[in-house]
Parts: structure tokens; C-alpha cells; sequence
């Protein structure tokens, strides 16, 4: 396979070659889809544990007596309510309300915040909030001092505790420290994108090697796989975690994306605010759902969704489900239509294919 110039490389690729995966390309990046097949990397992240590279993610930097008030102009949720140490979910809007990117925020210090953006975003995302800045911080695009590791699983925290002095069970989910692993410095973070217990380890790329052979060696006794971005997708859809480009774009809004949460409204001001107040006034036109496959066939990205033989919408994710035996998907349809228990239809290869709404997340883990 020709590689194209402008595709980006982990610093992790040659240790996937070595491991044999299967590569793909992702948001200008060539990384792992799997190594032995995807149903068994889902597998073994929901039963044990799993290691995926995510160096490809985007990670930004904003220093500054007012740090904190420009963080809370660009994103919609509350950075002012995080403490040292503590993370959310947020995201980045556009004037009139659609999204830019979704992202997570890290306060280190009231005057240091630590963002990490999707990997085809980050370009954008550093652009949007440098031209947003009218505050005394400075905005850095910090990507290249990073690679990122995700450990996920039940089986995590046992693997990773093994490796480091920090204690784990101090480091609540949506928390993070600044510490060592493998006696190498690494920011340490309770978060994930699989809807699992686990680490989010971030560090320079020199030692990205040193700490993924680590890992897997610490995790053999609990069968740790090595797991692509097929698996991160399957594991991510089941706990109905967001992905850029299908359930949310600069054409969507959190209101319509079932993503009101992570809006502050209380806020005196942020981007996107206005827009976000004249939807609410105007009411919604679609808003994101669950579904079920209820006839044979999977509802793939793009499809048509119809009800009472009219198209309605369409489908943003959709695939077999490893921990549930089912065909699922998320899809965007009217208001009236997004409560579980409705019965639609996905057209597949041009037939229309019985399917019902459903509660989401379709899997929660037992905490």
C-alpha cells in the first residue's frame, strides 16, 4: 500500500508492525484497526484489559493569570468548578452553535489547563482558541511534546498499579496526577473512551515504547491484548460516547446531540451561547437516539432512516454489538420519534429493514 506523505506516524508504529496490526488511517494518521480481530480487543477491554495507542490525539496548553477565563469563554461546561487535578468533558463551539470540536479539560493549576482535542481537529481547535484569545494567557499547540496511551479494563488499575508509586485509589475517575510510570514522568488520568475503568497516560514520545512494552509485560497474567481503533469504535459506540464527523460536526448542536450536560447555560458568556439560546426558544428539529436492529442487517453510518414509510433521518454509528449479541446504532431523527420504543426503519442496500429505539447508553459497566 502506497503511504502518502502527509499521513502522520505514531512513535509507536514500529512496534504495531512488529505486533503485525492491521493499519488504517484516521484523521490524517496511520494507527493500528486491530491486531488479532477486533470482537476479541472489545473482548478483552470489557472482561480484563486492554493498551491502545491514541498518540494521534491533539493536546493544547493555556497558561496564564487568565488562564481560566478564556478556558470558560471557548468551551460550554464549567472549567471554574474543576479543582487541581480534576478533568471534564466539554466541548468547542462555533458562533452559531455547532460544534468545533469536543474535548477534554484538565486543570493543573488555576493558571494551567490542559486540553486534549481529536487528532484531525487539533490544527483547528489550537486556531479557534488563539483567535478567541483577548485575555492575558498564552495558547500553545503542545502535540508533538506528547504521545498518549489508553489502558482500559477492570483489570487496569491492577496492571498500571504495578508500575508506578502513585496510589490508584486515590485517583478518582475524571482525575488525574502528575507522576511516574516505569519511572519515566507521565500525567496519569482516570479517563477513557470506552466506557471501562482506566488510565489515559500521557508522555513524551522518546518513552512511548518503553512504557507500552512495560504494560504488556505487567498485564500478562490478566491476558492483556494489545487493541486498534476498530475496538476503541465498537467499545465507544456501546457506551454512546460521541465521535466527531458522525454524531456531532460543526452542523450539529449539543442540544440536538443529547449533549445538554456539558452546557453550562449559567455561564454570563462562552461561543456558542446565543445560538444555543435561540434553539432552545425555537425548539428542536432532530435530536440524536439509540436503536436496535430488529430485521437482519446492520444499520451502517450514512443510511437512511425511515418511519411510517416517510425517510426521517439517518444513522451516524452504527455496527454488532460484541457485548450484547445485537446490531445497534445511534442515528439522528425528529424530536417525537427519539424516545425509545419506536418503531423505524434502516434501509439497507435499498430495502427497509425493521428497527426500534431504544434507551442509551446501550452498556454501562457495574461500578
Amino acid at each position: 500500500m502506497t503511504r502518502p506523505a502527509a499521513w502522520k506516524r505514531s512513535p509507536l508504529d514500529a512496534v504495531h508492525r512488529r505486533l503485525g496490526a492491521r493499519m488504517t488511517t484516521f484523521g490524517g494518521w496511520e494507527m493500528p484497526l486491530y491486531y488479532s480481530s477486533i470482537v476479541e480487543e472489545h473482548h478483552a477491554v470489557r472482561r480484563s484489559v486492554g493498551l491502545f495507542d491514541v498518540s494521534h490525539m491533539g493536546e493544547i496548553e493555556i497558561r496564564g493569570p487568565e488562564a481560566l477565563a478564556l478556558v470558560s469563554f471557548v468551551t460550554t461546561n464549567a472549567p471554574e468548578r474543576l479543582s487541581d487535578g480534576q478533568a471534564q468533558y466539554s466541548a468547542l463551539l462555533y458562533p452559531h452553535g455547532g460544534f468545533v470540536d469536543d474535548i477534554l479539560v484538565h486543570r493543573v493549576k488555576r493558571d494551567h489547563f490542559f486540553l486534549c482535542v481529536n487528532a484531525a481537529n487539533q490544527e483547528k481547535d489550537y486556531e479557534h482558541i488563539r483567535a478567541a484569545n483577548r485575555w492575558n494567557a498564552s495558547v500553545e499547540f503542545a502535540s508533538e511534546r506528547y504521545a498518549q496511551l489508553a489502558l482500559q479494563g477492570p483489570n487496569a488499575p491492577a496492571v498500571l498499579q504495578k508500575l508506578t508509586a502513585t496510589d490508584l485509589s486515590t485517583v478518582r475517575y475524571y482525575r488525574f496526577v502528575d507522576g511516574e510510570v516505569c519511572g519515566i514522568a507521565a500525567r496519569i488520568a482516570r479517563t477513557g473512551y470506552t466506557g471501562e475503568d482506566g488510565f489515559e497516560l500521557y508522555l513524551a514520545p522518546d518513552h512511548a515504547t518503553t512504557v507500552w512494552d512495560r504494560l504488556m509485560d505487567a498485564g500478562q497474567a490478566f491476558q492483556i491484548r494489545p487493541c486498534g481503533l476498530g475496538a476503541r469504535n465498537t467499545l465507544r459506540l456501546e457506551a454512546k460516547m460521541a465521535l466527531y464527523g458522525h454524531e456531532i460536526d460543526a452542523s450539529t448542536t449539543p442540544w440536538e446531540a443529547d449533549l445538554a450536560w456539558i452546557v453550562k447555560m449559567e455561564k454570563p458568556e462562552f461561543l456558542g451561547r446565543q445560538a444555543l439560546e435561540r434553539q432552545q426558544r425555537q425548539g428542536l428539529r432532530r435530536k440524536l437516539a439509540g436503536f436496535e436492529m430488529r430485521g437482519r442487517g446492520i444499520g451502517r453510518d450514512g443510511y437512511l432512516v425511515r418511519a411510517g414509510g416517510r425517510p426521517c433521518g439517518w444513522v451516524t454509528s452504527g455496527g454488532p454489538s460484541p457485548t450484547l449479541g445485537k446490531n445497534i446504532g445511534l442515528c439522528y431523527l425528529p424530536p417525537d420519534l427519539a424516545s425509545p420504543g419506536r418503531d423505524i426503519e434502516v434501509m439497507i442496500r435499498g430495502e427497509p429493514v425493521p428497527a426500534i429505539t431504544v434507551p442509551t447508553p446501550f452498556y454501562k459497566r457495574i461500578q
